[in-house]
């Protein structure tokens, strides 16, 4: 079982940057992968980025390609979105997830996770 925690969302202009943070519990967060996603209201949840827990390995939504970064810190069970030159089609809710433990995948898809954090919200003013 995970328990992840967001934080670091708010409001920042356009152009802006913010950085995400997500804590994780237990002891075998360096084998999972980890991802970010983003939920508008009424909207699908949408794949931002990832990062594997074999190679680090990262992946990105084509919008956020070159203006946002994936990473990890292992020894501190945590995940980052760097989040620079934000536009106001960023503005959403924010989420921290994780698949199963050992899973392989494309790893872009939110079925594919099964632990989820409470959300942070992003707002990006023009």
């Amino acid at each position: 079982q995970v328990q992840l925690v967001e934080s670091g969302g708010g409001l920042v202009q356009a152009g802006g940057s913010l950085r995400l943070s997500c804590a994780a519990s237990g002891r075998t967060f360096s084998t999972y992968t980890m991802g970010w996603f983003r939920q508008a209201p009424g909207k699908e949840r949408d794949f931002v980025a990832a990062i594997s827990w074999s190679d680090g390995t990262t992946y990105y939504a084509a919008s956020v390609k070159g203006r946002f970064t994936i990473s990890r810190d292992n020894a501190k069970n945590t995940v980052y979105l760097q989040m620079n030159s934000l536009k106001p089609e960023d503005t959403d809710v924010y989420y921290c997830a994780a698949p199963l433990e050992g899973y392989t995948g494309s790893n872009t898809y939110h079925e594919e996770y099964d632990y989820w954090g409470q959300g942070t919200q992003v707002t990006v003013s023009s």
